[in-house]
């Protein structure tokens, strides 16, 4: 047996939000100028992150939540969307909200993204969109899913909530038609609170800022600028999902900043790659790459094998102080709202979900923490180790 681990001085958190002298600064010059709300900022970080996806257009949110239901409402869809139900519920919560039916697919056993083959199975007369959801930092199938959608006239929501920066053959997650992206604290870069939404065509972002912004189509600080500033006509009911110009203008230096934050991401997993696998490889996966993607993970999730281990390695990291967690247990089809509404079968996700761990991954991460998360897996899979965890 191995001898016991030393106390390690500190907690490894999930997540440490990178954010430094910058974000400060670009704060205080908002405060500065008396301009809080909605505003220029806004517009500034739209157009610096359209120009980073790769898309025309994009929209501020103050959460993807409520990027994705604007994006649906938007693209005003009545039916059935398909989407993966190992996903945190806000995915399929937007579909019901925006008045759409979800329908629960299928995943890759290996990348746990949506799997294409499924999809086809589950399109029906009714179904108008696919929603997948890019999970952890690596960028589903989107050839064969776009491949899918043209083939059956459909349109495509991509929840990139966990992917800003990843890549299919050089094309950007959120580009292929629209995009909804998140920048809450765990996320690849962030402003807080917030979202974003990336699409093609101008008379969309139109119905966006409209649906957003209580109906109007144009914004306060726009109306200052034309006579009778004051005059506000909504053209549809709409909500209040707008991200104010503080978020924003942190999101602009987050945003500078994220090939540098999303390689010092891929640099950690690569450690831990190497490293589990030479200490636990025959008790565990590492993350798996396609070799046309690029992962920039947004988590670093390992696969437990035998699926009667990983509560208790759950429990015995934290013992360690290791707050790591299971993303995502039970799936969305599973919990008490969807099972009884929407019913699905789906053994594949069902498994994953109680085999999966998610790590502390954040681009700060010191050495130390990297070698002490190794150590204590590799202790634990000592068998007296695991067996002490059971009872």
């Amino acid at each position: 047996m191995n001898p016991p681990l030393p106390p390690f001085p500190r907690q490894i958190p999930l997540c440490r939000p990178s954010l430094g002298e910058e974000e400060l600064q670009a704060v205080k010059e908002v405060l500065d100028s008396g301009w809080l709300a909605h505003g220029p900022k806004n517009k500034e970080f739209e157009a610096a992150f359209s120009a980073y996806v790769g898309t025309p257009s994009a929209a501020c949110f103050n959460s993807c939540a409520s990027a994705l239901i604007t994006a649906i409402k938007g693209a005003k869809f009545q039916g059935e969307i398909i989407l993966p139900s190992f996903t945190f519920s806000a995915s399929a919560n937007a579909i019901v909200l925006a008045g759409c039916t979800p329908v629960f697919a299928e995943i890759n056993p290996t990348t746990f993204n949506l799997d294409p083959e499924d999809i086809e199975h589950r399109i029906t007369k009714r179904t108008v969109a696919i929603m997948p959801v890019h999970y952890a930092g690596q960028i589903c199938e989107m050839d064969k899913i776009m491949a899918i959608a043209k083939k059956h006239n459909l349109r495509v929501i991509e929840d990139s909530a966990e992917t800003l920066g990843a890549s299919l053959n050089g094309k950007q997650a959120g580009s292929f038609d629209i995009g909804c992206f998140s920048f809450y604290p765990t996320k690849n870069i962030t402003t807080g609170e917030g979202g974003m939404v990336t699409f093609h065509d101008p008379s969309f972002g139109e119905t966006l800022g409209a649906v957003k912004a209580h109906g109007v189509v144009k914004p306060t600080f726009e109306r200052e600028k034309i006579t009778k500033s004051w005059y506000r006509d909504a053209v549809l009911p709409g909500f209040n999902f707008r991200m104010s110009d503080i978020n924003a203008a942190i999101g602009l230096v987050q945003l500078k900043k994220v090939n540098q934050l999303n390689a010092k991401r891929q640099e950690h997993a690569q450690y831990l790659n190497q490293h589990l696998t030479r200490v636990a490889g025959q008790h565990l996966e590492v993350p798996h790459v396609d070799d046309i993607k690029t992962h920039v993970y947004q988590m670093y999730v390992i696969k437990v094998k035998d699926h009667l281990k990983r509560d208790a390695l759950m429990e015995y990291l934290k013992t360690k102080g290791i707050q790591a967690s299971v993303h995502f247990e039970p799936p969305v089809h599973l919990q008490s709202y969807y099972a009884e509404r929407y019913p699905a079968r789906l053994p594949l996700t069902e498994q994953v979900c109680k085999q999966v761990i998610t790590l502390p991954m954040f681009p700060d991460l010191k050495q130390e923490e990297l070698d002490y998360m190794v150590e204590v897996i590799a202790d634990f899979f000592d068998h007296d180790s695991w067996i002490r965890c059971t009872f």
